[in-house]
């Protein structure tokens, strides 16, 4: 599903990704550990074609994605991605979050983003706009935003960044069941040890932009 190659990245003098290979099956579930600087979110980035890398390839379902002077869209990697922040647009509801996000008609697409809305603890809310949620409320938004279109895999950027102890464990819960049922890779970007262990069953670790280990 995702072959990463000998992936490399640069920002003037700093070396924010070296040399950096591994692969995600369908179904995997992979936390990519480190600290701050260490890298993580840029790999995420070249992964989903937010930043072009300076070598090395990206292979997304069998087709070369980044790499060799190809750089595909990401809107044609049949990726979903949930940032740090959940960078709702403040103009539009619940509801209309997820119709533009899905890549079908609307009128096909209303009973599955209903059972998704259902999925994530929002059904009461579709009809609210961003200003009008919590914090929790609206990462789950973010992340029912990204699984609208049905991806294949699912890049999670601290997802859980400043959430209370009740908040956090009701996303873990509803990331991890919700990837399950849609079949998606998961990789989730994250510093905590404790977050990586009850949302991943394996872990890389990054450093200086390198892969360290893996678990």
């Amino acid at each position: 599903m995702l072959t990463v190659t000998s992936l490399c990245k640069r920002f003037g003098a700093v070396r924010a990704v070296e040399d950096v290979s591994f692969r995600l099956e369908q179904g995997d579930a992979v936390a990519l550990l480190g600290p701050s600087g260490s890298g993580k979110t840029t790999v995420l980035r070249l992964i989903a074609g937010f930043e072009e890398p300076d070598a090395g390839e990206v292979w997304l379902h069998g087709r070369l994605a980044s790499g060799r002077g190809e750089l595909l869209p990401p809107r044609e990697r049949n990726i979903g991605f949930v940032f740090q922040q959940p960078t709702l647009w403040p103009h539009m509801t619940v509801w209309q979050h997820l119709l533009f996000a899905a890549r079908e008609r609307p009128a096909r697409a209303r009973a599955r983003l209903r059972e998704l809305l259902d999925a994530v603890g929002l059904h009461e809310l579709a009809d609210r706009y961003p200003g009008e949620l919590s914090g929790g409320q609206a990462r789950r938004v973010a992340l029912a935003r990204a699984l609208a279109a049905q991806p294949k895999l699912l890049l999670l950027d601290e997802p859980l960044t400043n959430l209370d102890g009740q908040a956090r464990e009701e996303m873990q819960a509803i990331i991890q069941a919700t990837a399950r049922e849609l079949g998606c890779a998961l990789l989730c970007v994250t510093h905590d040890e404790r977050e990586a262990a009850a949302m991943t069953t394996r872990r890389l670790h990054i450093a200086a932009g390198r892969l360290a280990a893996a678990e």
